[in-house]
């Protein structure tokens, strides 16, 4: 048995009646006499609590001078043992400040990055409140600021029962979309699949590509994607009350527009225009107009809704688009002036929109609603003229197929595919379980294949009525939230972009080297 100190055979045995160890009598008494506590557990020791171990007497020789080896070697011994005490201290006390220093660095870092959040703040509040200078109303003696976003006197734009007047459809806008409508229907009939677009062996090995942090970190959530498909720009629209603009080549932020004072629920380009739309959760949807230096201005801020805006959907012209709202209603505006034409409500209907998109042709509309139905709309009358109902809970996205045949509707229970000729579902997709709602879908514009957003990313190829519709790849969903919220096809179904309840937007493709050999 050896001593708990020195770790050699003691001469004077002794034990702890604490802690039942063995140490030198000596070593002991010495460590007692300096700390008041047993050196291995802590525990507070006098020597009352030491016992003698009773071993056979042996004859120990007589103290001699240090002169002679025997006195050197009891020096010796004495310095070994003052060594051994003092090593053991150290060893201890280099413990404790290991651990001090591991905390205090711990706490460094921490300083640090809270700080570095508080400078993005403050950056943030500067920019926020030179764009709130920039974009100043007049004062309110000389206009008044009515839904629109247009100046004028509130008498002029109140009618009976103190809701706004709205001038209405005009035969001209009439006769634009259904020459529109004539026109892309005639295309259609001619429309081939591109040579350029991403065969299904290239879907099958699409990968994540890209992770690009967009949002803010203590309001993450990315709501509705959209991308402009001739200058490959990914917009994002964010629970951040942010809409961010994002250079998908570059791989850099081009814009990010602020001014929604809740979470953006849609967003929009508008197609051969510097234009782009945001809705939001404050009731109020945005046209911003881009400048020269490749900034976006606020050029009207739309007042119509009294809920949540949810949908904006721009119509095949790009003079005009929808916004649906929880309030029950959809407005339809003229894009230049921002001017509402007409809004629509049904005294029929009290459940509010949760969704919308415009046919390809443009003469019809779908929304979806929270009460589960798809109601189908004819543009030029504004009257609902189908419901498809079906559906478990609110109808989360809607998505016109370009052949114009087909709609897909996600909900809560999945997905369900309708035969608009027929005005019937003809196939239905129970993806995920229970707890898990279908957030997003989207056909890309050729019509070749549909991207499901859930708790995964879904990519089938498009069928028939009879014919199957085939998953051809599955992704995960790399956020680690659980919830893909939504879902794009690039140009060409050349990539996806996918946003979900982080503030990262995820690009999914194929890597350089294999796109190079596909082209």
């Amino acid at each position: 048995m050896n001593c708990s100190i020195s770790g050699e055979v003691p001469e004077e045995p002794v034990v702890s009646k604490k802690s039942g160890l063995l140490y030198e009598k000596r070593l002991i008494e010495r460590h007692i006499a300096d700390y008041g506590k047993c050196p291995v557990t802590g525990e507070p020791l006098t020597m009352e609590d030491i016992v003698p171990i009773k071993t056979g007497k042996i004859v120990k020789p007589r103290s001699l001078t240090a002169a002679s080896i025997p006195g050197m070697l009891g020096m010796f011994q004495n310095e070994w043992d003052a060594l051994m005490l003092s090593n053991f201290a150290l060893e201890q006390q280099l413990h404790t400040a290991r651990q001090e220093l591991s905390h205090a660095l711990y706490q460094h870092d921490a300083a640090c990055r809270v700080i570095a959040r508080l400078k993005q703040e403050r950056d943030e509040a500067r920019s926020l409140l030179a764009q709130a200078e920039r974009q100043a109303p007049l004062p309110a003696s000389a206009v008044t600021a009515v839904s629109n976003g247009k100046r004028a006197s509130e008498e002029e734009d109140m009618g009976p029962g103190a809701k706004r007047m709205h001038p209405g459809v005009s035969d001209s806008i009439i006769a634009e979309l259904t020459d529109c409508n004539a026109a892309l229907s005639q295309q259609r009939k001619k429309r081939q699949i591109p040579p350029t677009l991403a065969p299904i062996d290239a879907l099958e090995r699409y990968t994540q590509l890209s992770s690009h942090p967009l949002h803010k970190t203590n309001k993450p959530g990315i709501t509705s994607i959209d991308i402009n498909l001739s200058k490959d720009i990914v917009a994002t629209g964010g629970i951040d009350s942010n809409a961010v603009l994002f250079g998908r080549t570059s791989g850099e932020i081009l814009s990010t527009l602020s001014g929604h004072s809740k979470k953006v629920t849609s967003v929009k380009f508008v197609a051969h225009n510097d234009v782009f739309l945001s809705g939001s959760a404050d009731k109020t949807v945005r046209i911003w107009q881009g400048s020269e230096d490749g900034n976006y201005n606020c050029r009207h801020i739309l007042k119509d809704h009294t809920a949540e805006v949810q949908a904006v959907t721009v119509h095949a012209t790009n003079n005009y688009f929808v916004t649906a709202s929880l309030d029950a209603t959809w407005c339809f505006y003229d894009l230049s002036s921002g001017l509402c034409l007409t809004q629509v409500e049904d005294p029929t209907n009290s459940m509010g929109y949760t969704s919308a998109a415009f046919h390809p042709d443009g003469l019809i509309l779908g929304t979806g609603t929270i009460g589960s139905t798809v109601r189908i709309w004819d543009v030029k009358s504004r009257g609902n003229v189908a419901n498809f109902d079906g559906h478990t809970g609110a109808v989360t996205a809607i998505s016109f197929s370009e052949n114009g045949y087909f709609l897909a509707t996600a909900a809560h229970d999945g997905l369900k595919l309708w035969d608009l000729r027929k005005l019937k579902n003809f196939r239905s997709f129970e993806l995920y379980d229970q707890d898990t709602p279908t957030n997003s879908v989207d056909f890309d514009h050729s019509g070749s294949y549909l991207a499901i957003a859930g708790s995964d990313i879904r990519v089938y190829q498009v069928g028939s009525v009879k014919a199957e519709w085939n998953c051809i790849k599955t992704l995960p969903d790399l956020s680690g939230t659980g919830r893909a919220t939504c879902v794009k096809f690039g140009p060409d179904a050349r990539y996806l972009a996918v946003g979900s309840m982080d503030r990262n937007l995820r690009v999914f493709g194929l890597p350089e080297e294999d796109a190079s050999t596909e082209s």
